[in-house]
């Protein structure tokens, strides 16, 4: 009786006066001197303009000092089933409360990175796709020409082509793709544009590298459509081949397979199973489970990831803001990785003040 008495008095002399931000094991302390504000405060997530992962906003045309740019692409003009991603930026900024700290990854991306939401793609055409892809291509090369990561919010998955074609302009680079679906497939109906077709068009335009491209998550009635991908050298993991046990063993394939060059980490939403991800156009049983796809982004730290992307969620289908809510998770998880890649562009901030702690 008397020791719990003694340490209900130590307990209480220790944090009975100490605020949110006061945190007595040093590792931790330093993340909440990033976080908290005199008085243990912080913004409330539920005020202000909403913006991707609630990070500040720039101008696409003055990003000094930027690192990542965070942006939208609200075009689904691609679709070949369900529409209605183009509302996915929206949807996304609209999740209050996503991060800060990544317990993982140990980061806190937005406090030690320089990013910024910039936007959205600003469109010539609501009914154009094809000029709505170069309106892609003409938006991300501004973000590039000023040396910072691109990191989109779809759309469609077509939109992952023109970014490509940006980002692979002086040599293909590799991808980590993480989807239900190939996309690999060849023309519908006279357009080859489409979201099931992005990187069979991307390999073929010479941006992006067959033999340092790994899908993972791949299902469906459709795979008889994406013969592209092995006969083009792209190594295909099915959902069906994944287990708890083997995701160690992906991950090492991936990491082997992408190699230390540029590489790009494309994440459809339609890769996590619909009981996790109802809101999107393709929905396909038998997906990964959150849980899964947050253990694969994670296990990539440290790859040479030039930019990313998070596509088709689709709001009208989820009425329970699910799938908003894990599209914005895996939006973290990926900028989280953009903290480790030998690609951020240095700019004078602290990156690695939670490494030494």
């Amino acid at each position: 009786m008397t020791n719990r008495v003694e340490k209900l008095e130590r307990l209480r002399a220790q944090f009975g006066a100490a605020d949110g931000g006061t945190i007595f094991t040093e590792k931790y302390q330093r993340i909440a001197d990033l976080i908290f504000s005199e008085g243990g405060r912080r913004p409330a997530p539920y005020s202000g303009v909403p913006t991707l992962l609630d990070a500040p906003q720039r101008q696409a045309y003055d990003l000094a000092d930027t690192q990542v740019a965070l942006f939208g692409v609200p075009m689904d003009l691609g679709v070949t089933n369900r529409n209605g991603s183009r509302f996915g930026p929206r949807a996304l900024r609209s999740i209050e409360r996503v991060g800060p700290y990544n317990d993982a990854l140990e980061t806190a991306p937005l406090h030690q990175m320089a990013v910024a939401d910039i936007g959205d793609v600003p469109f010539r055409s609501r009914f154009d796709l094809s000029q709505s892809h170069a309106d892609i291509e003409a938006f991300v090369t501004q973000i590039v020409t000023q040396n910072v990561i691109p990191l989109a919010v779809g759309g469609d998955h077509s939109i992952t082509h023109p970014i490509l074609r940006v980002l692979g302009r002086d040599r293909p680079v590799g991808m980590i793709h993480i989807d239900a679906h190939c996309d690999t497939g060849g023309a519908y109906e006279g357009e080859k544009f489409h979201h099931g077709g992005p990187f069979r068009n991307a390999v073929l335009d010479g941006v992006l590298d067959p033999d340092r491209c790994i899908q993972i998550g791949i299902r469906g009635a459709a795979g008889y459509i994406w013969e592209f991908s092995t006969l083009s050298g792209m190594t295909v993991i099915e959902a069906r081949d994944i287990t708890e046990e083997r995701l160690p063993e992906i991950i090492a394939t991936a990491r082997d397979i992408v190699g230390t060059g540029p590489t790009y980490l494309s994440f459809d939403i339609d890769s996590l199973d619909p009981a996790f991800a109802p809101g999107t156009g393709t929905p396909e049983v038998g997906g990964l489970s959150t849980r899964e796809a947050m253990k694969l982004i994670r296990g990539f730290k440290g790859v040479n990831f030039i930019g990313g992307d998070v596509v088709e969620v689709a709001p009208a289908y989820d009425p329970t803001t699910n799938t908003a809510q894990n599209g914005a998770q895996m939006l973290f998880e990926i900028l989280s990785l953009m903290q480790f890649s030998p690609a951020l562009p240095s700019v004078g901030c602290d990156v690695t003040a939670l490494e030494q702690a």
